[in-house]
């Protein structure tokens, strides 16, 4: 089974739901807004990607962060800051097969989607 982690109202994932939908994937969608996203998943994440990678910096809840958060960005503090608010976890990632995606590339969603 698929799973694609996100926001339900996020372009990007809504553009990769779009994808899933007419490859005729099949896929669990776990919306951090509704199903939460707490430190266990965030450290299942960085099973996989470092915590640089993981963190969006180039959305609006990045931008407006303090310049000393920031700046002083470390694995602990990102771990916080992302449970604090999920808007701050690039997007989408996907599992499948035991296989994991971080960000939009249509054609590494496809490979990782149908094996």
């Amino acid at each position: 089974m698929t799973t694609l982690y996100g926001i339900n109202n996020c372009d990007t994932i809504k553009k990769t739901r779009a994808l899933l939908q007419a490859s005729g994937i099949e896929y669990h969608f776990h919306d951090y807004k509704k199903l939460g996203c707490d430190e266990a998943l965030i450290q299942n994440f960085l099973h996989h990607f470092d915590y640089e990678s993981l963190v969006n910096t180039r959305g609006t809840t990045w931008r407006k962060l303090p310049d000393s958060v920031k700046k002083s960005l470390n694995q602990a503090s990102a771990i916080k800051l992302m449970c604090e608010n999920s808007s701050l976890i690039k997007r989408p990632i996907i599992e499948s097969g035991g296989s994991w995606l971080l960000g939009f590339d249509k054609e590494k969603i496809q490979e990782l989607v149908q094996g």
